[in-house]
């Protein structure tokens, strides 16, 4: 297998300026066209510009050229996971075709070399051809007010999301889990948990209840940190969900005050960790994909036809 080249295109009814003006805003907090949070966002170590450099997941590259409001161009700077060999690059590129009409188009060109010739037909392609109409579907959505056919995610991509979508990572209970820290004196048990929040994931701590799978009475709602009692089978046990701008963190503390609690968490204590992670996973991935989308966001803040001021 040699170079592989990769295109996609798309007439969308705006102006070749106001969707140039989209594209001048990829990677910022306020990105109307990469589609976070059912992906992993595009960022990078400093403003849109030549030499920022970052990428989005695993794939990593850097701006290379950027004419703004009509083009960027991103340079891969190593293979990662097999989604991006050194040398390769992409690019999104503005063409107008009138006063209110133009081609919104990107390109990719890269070389695979060793498994990576076996992962581009099977695992890579399918991710980036989707991945790249949902950026397209946001461009018509954020300029044209909505997208008439956006693109459905097939049963593989859908099982390639589920299986790369990211893990839980232990940490200690946070400094800011004020009320969790102060509802239960001395837990014999305390554990953490922690995922990076996304643009377009709920910042309300009760969105995030279901990771404990059940119904549980709150305790308490503020500063970010919903506490609610999580007592089972004489143990006494309270969970903390605290969402700030970089992560949302599930802790616990847990206290057996009796000899059936004691058993009872002789028994949980190896699986509770698994479970945790797990249902903090699944609730993580479930809003994700529930969320609306980078355009209908920017929709949302500024209507087709108003002249709103970018976002600082």
């Amino acid at each position: 297998m040699g170079v592989v080249r990769n295109a996609h295109e798309r007439v969308v009814e705006a102006s070749a300026e106001d969707v140039g003006a989209l594209l001048d805003r990829l990677s910022g907090p306020d990105d109307p066209l990469f589609p976070t949070p059912a992906w992993p966002a595009m960022t990078f170590d400093g403003p849109l510009a030549v030499g920022a450099a970052g990428g989005h997941g695993t794939v990593r590259y850097a701006v290379a050229e950027y004419e703004p409001g009509r083009r960027v161009r991103f340079a891969f700077t190593g293979a990662a996971g097999g989604t991006g060999a050194a040398g390769g690059f992409h690019e999104i590129s503005v063409e107008p075709l009138g006063p209110r009409r133009c081609r919104v188009r990107h390109v990719m060109e890269l070389e695979p070399k060793g498994l990576e010739r076996l992962q581009w037909p099977t695992v890579v392609r399918p991710v980036h051809d989707t991945m790249v109409e949902e950026v397209l579907d946001n461009v018509e959505r954020a300029a044209a007010g909505g997208c008439a056919h956006p693109v459905r995610r097939s049963r593989r991509v859908r099982l390639l999301h589920a299986l790369a979508w990211d893990r839980p990572e232990a940490v200690a209970v946070p400094a800011a889990a004020r009320l969790l820290r102060a509802s239960l004196e001395r837990p014999a048990h305390q554990d953490a948990y922690r995922m990076r929040m996304l643009p377009g994931l709920p910042r309300d701590p009760r969105a995030w209840a279901p990771m404990l799978r059940e119904s549980f009475p709150v305790l308490g709602c503020e500063g970010g940190e919903l506490l609610l009692r999580v007592d089972v089978a004489g143990l006494t046990a309270r969970a903390s969900i605290l969402v700030d701008e970089e992560f949302v963190t599930l802790s616990t503390f847990a206290r057996p005050d009796t000899r059936r609690s004691r058993v009872y968490w002789g028994v949980v204590r190896f699986g509770h960790p698994v479970m945790a992670r797990l249902t903090m996973r699944r609730t993580h991935r479930a809003l994700a994909l529930a969320a609306p989308s980078a355009g209908e966001r920017a929709l949302a803040r500024c209507p087709v036809g108003r002249d709103c001021l970018p976002a600082v």
